[in-house]
């Protein structure tokens, strides 16, 4: 998987229609996605519950493009395995999730996957200083985790602008998680980022027999931010 900074719109399939993932991935790939992103959640590190490496072993085969899968979970070690046999491009651990995270980070690397590394709104920038030869992405939430639809947190682009400067040169994405619409993705973008993480803003309005609003919805973020 070759590295650039272009503009990655994900859509989360958080938002999706639960009883039919593999059509709406189709769909949302045929029109204009650039990553699928798996929200997977545990109950305990985030109040709520969502997909296990069964699921992202069944929607694998519907996706084309890149498999982007969020760990909110805790611990993390035990279950890297099965989500990378499930076909996880990236797997994205939460710094705060565990004691030892660069051993997460390498265990993530040793499945061939490229690992990411997700920041809470309240974790700062800081936080990753001495992983960043050990991550292939680094993921800021700019809601709290837990839940779709949440209003975006402003403070959090300036975290973006930390992160792009202490990042320099080194080949790592920067993902945005949370609240990404057509108003706050050219804020996000201008501070450095370049994966969107997008799930009521994409599949709003739209559905598997409608998708349509799918590609007037991605076209829409990409038009908010400059080129």
């Amino acid at each position: 998987m070759s590295f650039d900074r272009s503009l990655k719109i994900a859509p989360s399939i958080l938002s999706a229609d639960f009883a039919n993932f593999g059509a709406e991935i189709q769909a949302v790939e045929a029109k204009g996605a650039d990553w699928i992103h798996v929200d997977v959640m545990d109950g305990h590190f985030v109040p709520n519950i969502t997909f296990g490496p069964a699921t992202c072993a069944a929607i694998r085969p519907h996706i084309k493009t890149v498999m982007d899968v969020h760990l909110m979970i805790a611990p993390v070690d035990p279950y890297i395995e099965a989500f990378a046999a499930a076909g996880a491009d990236f797997i994205t651990a939460h710094v705060e999730a565990g004691p030892h995270i660069h051993r997460t980070l390498q265990a993530i690397r040793a499945t061939g996957a490229k690992a990411g590394l997700a920041l809470n709104p309240g974790t700062p920038a800081e936080a990753v200083a001495p992983l960043l030869d050990m991550v292939d992405m680094v993921c800021v939430m700019t809601v709290n985790p837990g839940f779709g639809g949440q209003k975006f947190i402003h403070s959090c682009v300036d975290k973006v602008r930390t992160l792009r400067s202490l990042i320099g040169d080194r080949e790592i994405h920067i993902e945005i998680d949370g609240g990404v619409d057509p108003t706050t993705a050219p804020l996000v973008r201008a501070a450095g980022a370049d994966v969107l993480v997008a799930g009521s803003a994409v599949f709003r309005g739209g559905s598997v027999s409608n998708p349509a609003p799918y590609g007037e919805n991605i076209r829409a973020i990409r038009a908010s931010v400059p080129s």
